[in-house]
C-alpha cells in the first residue's frame, strides 16, 4: 500500500509540478545575477551532514559572491550552523529521517508546504546532496528552482535538471564534491580540481573557546591533566592517498594478543601526542541497533588499554553518548576493573572539544566518529553492514582504522548490506558487527598509537 502510494503520488507531483517547472526554465536561459542564490539539501544525521562541509568551503572559494543556503534535518543543524562559508540556514524535519513513526500523507503535506516556502527564496540553482533522496528532488522541482543538479537515481531522476551518473561504491563526500562542481560549471565558473582528496577538501568543525573550556573543565573536574593548547596544529595533517583502510581480514590484525604489550613510553612521548590528555575515549552507541558491538568487548578492550598504555600519567577512559544511551555506558563500566568516566550531556560542540583531546577514540560507525576525524584524533572504527568505502573515515589513512566485518549473516544478500532497520527480534541473526574481537580492536589501537 505505501509503494502504491507512493507511485501515485510521484504521477500527482510531476504532473501539478510541471506548469510552474517549465516556466522556471525560462529566466534560466538568461544571464544569471552577479550573486546566485544557490540552496544544497541534506537530510541526514551527523556524521553525514559533516562529511558535506568540504562543499561549502569549495562552493564558496570558486564563487565567492554566491548566496549559500543549506537547508538540512533540526537533528544536524548544529553541524553547519558555525560554518562560515553559508549564508543562511534552514531547518527541515525530513520525512524518513525523523526515526519515528509518522502518517502515510505526512511526507507529501510536508513536501508541498516546504516547496511553497522555498519559491519565495527565488534560487537560481539547487544541489540534491543524497544521491538517493526522491523526495529532495521532487521538493526542488515543485519549488520552482531552474536549475537543479543531484544524480540520476529512480525515482527522484525526472525531478531534476541535470542528472549526474551515479558512480557506486565512492565515498560519500567524493560524490557531494562532484555535484557541486557539477553545479559551479552550470552556473558559469571553473570545476573543482581534482583529485578529490581530503588533503584538499578537509572535513570541517570547529569547537568554540567556550567548548574547550567546557572540555578542560571536565578534564580537571576528574583529576585529568589537561595539556591541550587550542590553535597547537592537531587538526588533520591531511594526505591524497586514495581510501584503502585496513579490513578485517588483515594478517597484522589478527595475530595479536587480547592484552598487547605496553607502547614504547617514547614513541607516545612524540609531538603527534604531547598536546593531548592521556584520555582514550570509547563511543559505543550508534542511530541503529545493528551496528552496536558487544558491552563486554568494549569493558575488556578498555582494561586493557589502561594497562598496556605507559605514558606519564594514568590513562583514563571515558565512555561518551547520549541520556538514551546511558544505560549501554553504564553496563560497560560495571564490566570494567577500572573506572571510567560517563558524558552523556555534552552538545555536539563540547564533545569535539572532548574528542579533539583524547590520545584514540575508538567507536562503531557513528557521528561521533566522522567529529573525531575532523579533528584530528586517530580513530579506530568497526563497520558491520554500512560501506567504508562510502561512509568510512575522511582524513589521514595513517590516523584511522576500519575494522570492516566479513561475516555475511545468514539472511543477507552480502557483506556490507547496507540495511540498518533491522527489527528487536531479528538482531540476534544479524551478529557482523558482534563478530568482531577485542584482540583485532586492540591491535588496531596499538598500531595508531605507535605511529601516532
Amino acid at each position: 500500500m505505501k509503494l502504491f502510494l507512493r507511485k501515485l503520488m510521484l504521477v500527482v507531483i510531476r504532473i501539478l509540478g510541471a506548469p510552474g517547472a517549465r516556466a522556471a526554465v525560462r529566466p534560466a536561459k538568461k544571464t544569471l545575477s552577479a550573486t546566485p542564490r544557490v540552496l544544497l539539501l541534506r537530510p541526514d544525521h551527523l556524521g553525514d551532514v559533516l562529511m558535506t562541509t568540504p562543499v561549502l568551503h569549495s562552493l564558496k572559494q570558486h564563487a565567492p559572491n554566491a548566496q549559500i543556503t543549506i537547508m538540512v534535518g533540526p537533528w544536524s543543524s548544529e553541524i553547519v550552523a558555525r560554518h562560515p562559508d553559508i549564508d543562511r540556514l534552514l531547518a527541515c524535519p525530513f520525512p524518513g529521517f525523523q526515526r519515528a513513526a509518522q502518517k502515510a500523507l505526512a511526507p507529501y503535506t510536508l513536501l508541498f508546504s516546504i516547496a511553497n516556502q522555498l519559491r519565495r527564496g527565488h534560487y537560481d540553482l539547487a544541489i540534491n546532496l543524497r544521491p538517493d533522496f526522491w523526495w529532495g528532488a521532487a521538493l526542488i522541482y515543485l519549488a520552482r528552482i531552474p536549475r537543479r543538479v543531484g544524480y540520476a537515481l529512480e525515482p527522484g531522476k525526472p525531478f531534476l535538471t541535470h542528472a549526474l551518473p551515479f558512480q557506486p561504491p565512492e565515498h560519500a563526500t567524493v560524490s557531494n564534491l562532484r555535484l557541486a562542481s557539477a553545479a559551479l560549471q552550470i552556473l558559469g565558473y571553473a570545476p573543482l580540481d581534482e583529485p578529490y582528496t581530503p588533503e584538499h577538501y578537509p572535513l570541517q568543525f570547529t569547537p568554540t573557546p567556550e567548548e574547550h573550556q567546557w572540555a578542560t573543565g571536565l578534564l580537571k573536574k576528574q583529576g585529568i591533566a589537561t595539556p591541550y593548547i587550542v590553535g597547537a596544529g592537531l587538526a588533520p595533517a591531511l594526505d591524497n592517498r586514495a581510501l584503502n583502510p585496513p579490513a578485517l581480514e588483515n594478517p597484522a590484525l589478527e595475530n595479536r594478543a587480547l592484552n598487547p604489550p605496553p607502547l614504547n613510553p617514547a614513541v607516545l612521548d612524540n609531538p603527534a601526542l604531547e598536546n593531548r590528555a592521556p584520555i582514550v575515549v570509547i563511543h559505543p552507541g550508534s542511530g541503529a541497533a545493528v551496528k552496536l558491538w558487544r558491552t563486554d568487548g568494549w569493558a575488556a578492550c578498555a582494561d586493557a588499554l589502561t594497562k598496556s598504555l605507559t605514558i606519564s600519567a594514568p590513562v583514563r577512559i571515558i565512555l561518551t553518548g547520549s541520556k538514551n544511551e546511558r544505560p549501554m555506558l553504564e553496563e560497560i563500566a560495571q564490566g570494567m576493573k577500572s573506572a571510567a568516566v560517563l558524558v552523556t550531556d555534552a552538545t555536539i560542540g563540547q564533545l569535539a572539544a572532548l574528542l579533539a583531546r583524547a590520545l584514540i577514540v575508538l567507536s562503531v560507525d557513528s557521528g561521533p566518529l566522522h567529529l573525531a576525524v575532523a579533528q584530528g584524533t586517530p580513530t579506530v572504527q568497526i563497520f558491520g553492514p554500512t560501506d567504508p568505502r562510502i561512509f568510512g573515515p575522511w582524513g589521514m589513512r595513517e590516523r584511522h582504522i576500519v575494522l570492516a566485518s566479513t561475516w555475511r549473516c545468514p539472511t543477507c544478500p552480502a557483506i556490507p548490506c547496507g540495511r540498518l532497520d533491522f527489527p528487536p527480534q531479528e538482531l540476534a541473526d544479524h551478529p557482523c558487527v558482534r563478530l568482531i574481537t577485542e584482540q583485532q580492536v586492540l591491535a588496531a589501537a596499538g598500531i595508531l598509537l605507535q605511529e601516532g
